[in-house]
């Protein structure tokens, strides 16, 4: 099991930027694929990137081409660059890894606390 600390979330204005950062414990960060998440008012948590332990990135279309995922596995770090922010990406940002399973990719049971991410002028 791993423990996760999101960080570096805050209020920006749409068009602004944010970067994201997940910090991992544990000796086998390395050996997981990891993903982000997020949750808006009322919505579902839902997966917006992930990232393969080769380094292999997929998008969700409601952020592709804005956001970019990222890992430094010798700092047990996971990354999400987040540009040309719009209202709708308001929303809580949850990082956890994840697995592959009936052609689609799922969450291990541990959550951390989250950042919160404002979109607003």
């Amino acid at each position: 099991q791993v423990q996760l600390v999101e960080s570096g979330g805050g209020l920006v204005q749409p068009g602004g930027a944010l970067r994201l950062s997940c910090a991992a414990s544990g000796p086998v960060f390395r050996f997981y694929s990891m993903g982000w998440y997020r949750q808006g008012p009322g919505g579902e948590r839902e997966l917006i990137a992930h990232i393969t332990t080769a380094g292999i990135t997929d998008y969700a279309n409601s952020v592709k081409g804005r956001f970019s995922i990222s890992r430094d596995d010798a700092k047990n770090t996971l990354y999400l660059q987040m540009n040309t922010l719009k209202p709708e990406d308001t929303a809580d940002y949850y990082c956890n890894a994840v697995y592959n399973a009936g052609g689609s990719w799922h969450p291990f049971d541990y959550w951390g606390q989250g950042t919160q991410v404002t979109v607003s002028s």
